[in-house]
């Protein structure tokens, strides 16, 4: 008997000690239960015995007699199978190691430098550094590819070959040789391993008003549970906003999606789960948000993907909240696990899913209704920094899109303020 596990694509690897996270969802959500897979038809059945000849082959004639291992190869014939699909960064084999790997994850903390990861093309590249983690603390951005991993050549490498040279435990060094997402120029940067603690949803005042900002960083199981826990307290502290920061945070659950969107919609579609034959699933609204009324903005960027792309295309399409930032990722299959009879796993996109009006989201995105990128080098802030800041310090720093929000959620709620509250205006790209 197969076991299949339901959750969201893209797939993106977390690079620690013990996790190779896999999001879209980087969480595991339902498993269904099937007798066996559908049989193929004639036409589709792969040629076993030129398999069996190639391996006969390499088992007579390769010279170098300690590289013919059993496993390896079989794992590298499988990954092949499923890499030929052309579903790059979504399809996948998995070995045990990576599913052990992220179980680890889901336990909510691991030893590494923080960052998700796909490959694209010859190399790898970051698809979101997380809060407070090395990667972000050391410049990482979405779409830096990874040349390097102490002085050794990655070009060509797989996902694993890369995460592989990467794990070590905390404290330790590595040494990664960048080339920038924005401009193609190069650097080196030496990160310290450390123990990261996964918390997915924090939320704080910003400085000088009554806005909340809510981060959730990614959709693992309870995030919902803890987003009502953040709204119950900023209704408790009477807020007359939300911002609801979803930059870099790269999926995770649908339930969790489907829990998060229900916070801020009192009714209607969440998404659209489109089959292979083309019909139709609604996923609808679950009852009893605590935030249905507050004024609302969202911010995104390329480091959201999947379940985020969820929740900011539903509200979006809802005319529930103001997207503000860059495009995101491009998702939109879901994934069902099979569990093979040894431990691994094939990840296969059994469906696609679409907003709620029917737009296709894969490949191209959710597009922000105000554009606004970051200027160079600036993180986003967060909670944690957030509390720590003045008004003032506020007011001068640099994340254009959390201040483009604050001056939004002010203008929704009064005439447009000028002054303290007025920050850069539409479509501005940070220097």
């Amino acid at each position: 008997m197969k076991i299949r596990l339901r959750h969201l694509s893209v797939l993106f690897l977390v690079l620690s000690v013990f996790v190779l996270g896999l999001t879209g969802g980087v969480m595991l959500d339902r498993y269904i239960m099937v007798a066996s897979a559908a049989a193929p038809g004639a036409d589709s059945r792969p040629n076993t015995d030129l398999v069996l000849e190639a391996w006969r082959l390499i088992d007579s004639h390769y010279v170098d007699r300690a590289a013919i291992e059993q496993t390896r190869l079989t794992y590298g014939a499988l990954t092949g199978m499923v890499d030929a699909l052309g579903d790059t960064g979504h399809s996948t084999f998995l070995t045990p190691e990576m599913l052990e790997q992220h179980q680890s994850y889901t336990a909510g903390s691991f030893e590494g430098i923080g960052a998700q990861v796909e490959k694209r093309g010859d190399h790898i590249v970051i698809v979101a550094p997380m809060d407070d983690s090395p990667a972000l603390k050391a410049g990482l951005k979405p779409g830096d590819a990874i040349l390097k991993v102490d002085d050794e050549d990655m070009t060509g490498k797989s996902v694993q070959d890369v995460i592989n040279k990467i794990l070590g435990p905390a404290g330790t060094q590595v040494k990664l040789t960048i080339m920038d997402a924005h401009d193609g120029s190069q650097r080196e940067l030496t990160l310290t391993r450390a123990k990261i603690i996964v918390n997915n949803v924090s939320w704080a005042r910003v400085p000088g008003t009554a806005i909340a900002v809510v981060r959730i960083t990614g959709f693992s199981d309870k995030v919902g549970d803890g987003l009502k826990k953040a709204l119950t307290e900023i209704r408790q502290q009477k807020m007359s906003g939300v911002i609801l920061d979803l930059r870099n945070n790269p999926g995770g659950l649908l339930s969790e999606a489907v829990a998060t969107t229900s916070q801020f919609l009192d009714q209607g579609d969440v998404l659209l789960e489109k089959d292979a034959q083309g019909g139709i699933e609604h996923v609808r609204v679950e009852s009893g948000g605590l935030a249905t009324d507050l004024p609302l903005a969202v911010l995104i960027n390329y480091g959201s993907a999947s379940a985020s792309e969820i929740v900011a295309g539903a509200l979006q399409d809802a005319g529930r909240a103001k997207l503000i930032g860059e495009t995101t990722f491009g998702t939109g299959t879901v994934l069902n696990t099979f569990r093979l009879s040894d431990g691994s796993a094939m990840l296969l996109a059994t469906s696609e899913w679409l907003t709620p009006n029917g737009r296709v989201i894969w490949h191209r995105g959710v597009k922000p209704d105000d554009k606004v990128s970051l200027p160079a080098g600036v993180s986003p802030l967060t909670p944690a920094v957030l509390k720590t800041q003045s008004e003032r310090d506020f007011q001068a720093s640099r994340d254009l899109q959390m201040q483009r929000a604050v001056n939004w959620l002010t203008c929704a709620q009064s005439e447009c303020a000028t002054g303290a509250h007025a920050f850069p205006g539409k479509d501005e790209v940070g220097p």
